[in-house]
């Protein structure tokens, strides 16, 4: 009783919540979401709604992130804070040769001190063509740190581990040259890594991954949740722990801007010598889980820990298995199959909340489902439905009348489409954590023009909360991306050659508006 009053009544400041959340309290909470608690009910008001403010085309890739725009390649960044978005910095054209390949937003925890200043605010990491990783603030543009990476591997791919807090770099797939496969040389070597520390930037190290040591058919690596994960092209997938990696096969742990061995005592870091490989492989670690698996692979989540795949097999095309991490058993209902007669397939994942629910998004129906299990309890667990949403529409069948050349007539019917872009449907699901609210994107081109609108959702719930309108025709034979972002609304698509960015921000409804 006195624990239910102390959690119901008692006040919590800032610096108890930031320990929670440093010691992985999950009743802690975080700050944002405390605070955003207001703004979720002013985004909800009736009075208040989403307006069009700005509108932006390029002739190159236009990308949204924590509340900013980047255009031409990464180089012009408008800010999208205040009501109107605004030019923050130019950065001047860069060369083919060192052009920006990929970006990742680096953000510091607040509950950490940090050495340098300038860690604690958000940051931009850039890889370049020519294999420099530049750290730049995500406010000015300024050139906080630069790494130079390798002068014998090209590298092109930046990805996050977020809850181990390091991120790492890939290089392209080692698939040897022409001569060399002509002359039936086997390569060994696929691909590279190099795994960077955080808050602040420290080295882990380089890895080789090769096919001596992980098998043969190998087609990606990537890293998470203190796993490597590496996919074949056999539709299998095997899991392995980077912590054990790390500890049994380090040979030197090395520092940025500090001589190494390795290098002969050159400069970790610098031109041209780089980082060297100084986690050295030499047999295949303990496999910690194995799946067969068709190309959209395997995901892992839930609690009780379970894993959702489709099975390489034609017969299991369409559905989504799942099953326990523990022992493989299948859950009661862990079969979905969202049965789908669609030119897009249907899309399953573990819901971002980290609720350890499931989120199935098809064409006419989006299941939000969780999983009932107890540890230990020597009974398989059940897949249930939390809440679902769904389009109501009248399934008429179209039929076409042939008549041959003798004169008989031949009905055939036609089944449509349930993503036919002539009717109501789903066409993506996104959830905005610090609102606790998912976006729906709904389009219709029953007019002719299509046209789209963006349902807010509680996420608890699945009750509709409120509709925003997109004034511009939504055409689904263009790619589109749409971000929600608290009090900003992105959407970006691709027409022809030209890239066209329009920005919603919530404003409050004039008098004529209401009427």
């Amino acid at each position: 009783m006195m624990a239910h009053y102390w959690r119901k009544k008692r006040n919590v400041n800032a610096a108890e919540v930031l320990s929670w959340r440093g010691r992985g309290i999950r009743d802690g909470g975080t700050l944002t979401r405390l605070n955003t608690k207001v703004l979720r009910g002013i985004l909800l008001a009736d009075h208040r709604d989403f307006c069009k403010v700005w509108s932006k085309t390029s002739k190159s890739t236009i990308l949204y992130e924590n509340g900013k725009i980047y255009l031409e390649n990464y180089l012009k960044c408008y800010s999208c804070v205040h009501s109107k978005p605004h030019a923050l910095y130019d950065l001047p054209k860069r060369s083919k040769v060192d052009k920006f390949e990929d970006t990742l937003l680096c953000q510091s925890p607040l509950e950490t001190t940090l050495a340098s200043p300038s860690d604690h605010k958000s940051s931009q990491l850039f890889l370049t063509a020519n294999n420099w990783l530049y750290r730049l603030s995500e406010s000015t543009g300024q050139e906080l740190e630069r790494v130079f990476l390798s002068s014998k591997h090209t590298f092109r791919y930046l990805s996050w581990d977020v809850s181990q807090e390091i991120f790492y770099v890939k290089s392209v797939q080692n698939k040897g040259t022409s001569l060399s496969r002509q002359a039936g040389i086997t390569q060994n070597t696929v691909m590279h890594l190099i795994i960077f520390q955080v808050f602040p930037l420290q080295i882990v190290g380089m890895m080789e991954v090769n096919k001596q040591v992980f098998g043969n058919g190998i087609i990606d690596v990537d890293l998470s949740q203190g796993v490597l994960a590496v996919s074949y092209s056999r539709k299998a997938m095997k899991l392995f722990s980077f912590e054990h990696i790390v500890q049994k096969y380090l040979v030197e742990k090395l520092t940025l801007g500090k001589p190494s061995s390795l290098l002969s005592g050159k400069t970790v870091g610098d031109v041209p010598f780089g980082i060297p490989v100084n986690i050295h492989i030499t047999d295949c670690p303990p496999v910690l889980f194995e799946v067969s698996c068709s190309s959209n692979g395997v995901q892992i989540g839930g609690f009780p820990w379970h894993y959702i795949h489709t099975p390489p097999q034609k017969c299991h095309q369409g559905t989504h298995q799942f099953r326990s991490l523990k022992d493989g058993t299948m859950a009661i209902n862990g079969i979905q199959n969202m049965s789908c007669y669609s030119l897009e397939s249907d899309a399953i994942f573990f819901h971002p909340d980290d609720s350890g629910r499931i989120i199935h998004a098809g064409p006419r129906t989006i299941n939000i489902l969780k999983i009932l299990g107890e540890l230990n309890s020597g009974l398989p667990s059940k897949v249930v439905e939390d809440f679902s949403m769904a389009i109501h529409r009248n399934n008429i069948s179209t039929s076409q009348v042939t008549v041959t050349s003798s004169g008989r007539t031949v009905k055939r019917r036609l089944q449509q489409l349930d993503d036919d872009p002539d009717q109501e449907t789903f066409r993506t699901v996104i959830y905005e954590d610090e609102l606790d609210l998912l976006a729906v994107v709904v389009t219709n081109g029953a007019d002719g023009e299509g046209k789209a609108q963006v349902r807010l959702h509680d996420n608890q719930s699945g009750q509709l909360l409120k509709t925003v309108e997109l004034l511009e025709p939504w055409d689904e034979t263009y790619r589109h991306d749409l971000i929600f972002d608290k009090d900003t609304i992105a959407h970006i698509e691709q027409k022809n050659t030209n890239v066209c960015c329009h920005i919603y921000k919530l404003k409050t409804a004039t008098k004529q508006d209401q009427r």
